[in-house]
């Protein structure tokens, strides 16, 4: 008989499973990539606070909110831009957001890959270590993410380059982020998943009124050429009968990017900071 220990442990189990049957296997990444209960309260709760103040660098040049927006306007003056927009919706979400990018989605990835990805600092991605290099690297993160995120907004307002030529100055922007701060293969995959699906998983909310981009800005129509057969129902059920033209910015995936690197390195963070019992 197989040992409890055995039963419940991946690391034993992944000798027992057929490694072609994705299933398991994908079952079992996702049990052992739940994050501790403090991690995740501490990556909630930085997403929902300080999340939606680096998001706020630019989303006044990309969108602007339909369902219970928040502006603080500029004490100084009343025609500058608002200190702060962004919605009531927002701060949850990222909660949400913070906790896949920064510790669900890697360690899925890392487990699902079957391989351990260690650090710069010979630390293994989820080791509890000491947590002073840690700390920094998280603080670079965050400031270079939101710096990252103010290019954005630059890049967006001034007309010096086309829209290609502004992706690929973010690009580079996000490469170097991972060369500085990261240098893991896993968080580099996450990112890329991220910098692509993170921007199709609003079309929901543009969908249902939560926000839309303005004109300036909208220039990435992700289904404008239409689904066929069973992909287009669901697309009709889910984002509605005008699904085909809704419309994103094509500049906010390298901003996804650079938010995946920064809820990594501050779940590193949380993660070693943890009691040891």
């Amino acid at each position: 008989m197989v040992a409890n220990e055995q039963i419940y442990s991946f690391s034993s189990l992944h000798f027992f499973i057929n490694k072609t049957d994705k299933i398991y296997l994908l079952i079992l990444a996702y049990l052992e990539g739940l994050p501790p209960k403090a991690t995740a309260a501490k990556l909630f709760l930085f997403g929902s606070t300080i999340g939606p103040l680096v998001d706020s660098l630019h989303n006044q040049c990309l969108l602007e909110y339909d369902l219970a927006p928040i502006a603080i306007q500029n004490p100084i003056s009343s025609s500058a831009p608002p200190l702060l927009c962004t919605s009531w919706a927002v701060p949850p979400l990222l909660g949400v957001a913070y906790l896949i990018l920064g510790y669900i989605l890697p360690r899925v990835i890392e487990l699902v890959s079957n391989v351990h990805v260690s650090s710069d600092d010979g630390a293994a991605t989820y080791d509890r270590t000491d947590n002073i290099e840690l700390k920094n690297k998280a603080i670079l993160a965050v400031t270079s993410t939101a710096g990252i995120i103010k290019l954005s907004e630059f890049l967006q307002t001034q007309e010096f380059f086309d829209a290609k030529t502004n992706l690929e100055i973010m690009a580079a922007s996000d490469l170097l982020q991972w060369i500085a701060l990261d240098g893991t293969p896993v968080a580099l995959v996450a990112s890329c998943i991220t910098s692509i699906g993170g921007p199709l998983s609003e079309l929901p909310f543009v969908a249902h009124g939560f926000w839309h981009y303005i004109p300036q800005s909208a220039d990435y129509i992700p289904l404008g050429n239409g689904l066929d057969g069973i992909a287009d129902s669901l697309a009709t059920t889910f984002l509605g009968d005008g699904y085909r033209d809704l419309a994103l910015s094509s500049i906010t995936g390298p901003c996804y990017f650079a938010v995946t690197m920064d809820s990594i390195a501050l779940s590193r963070y949380f993660y070693s900071s943890e009691d040891i019992n």
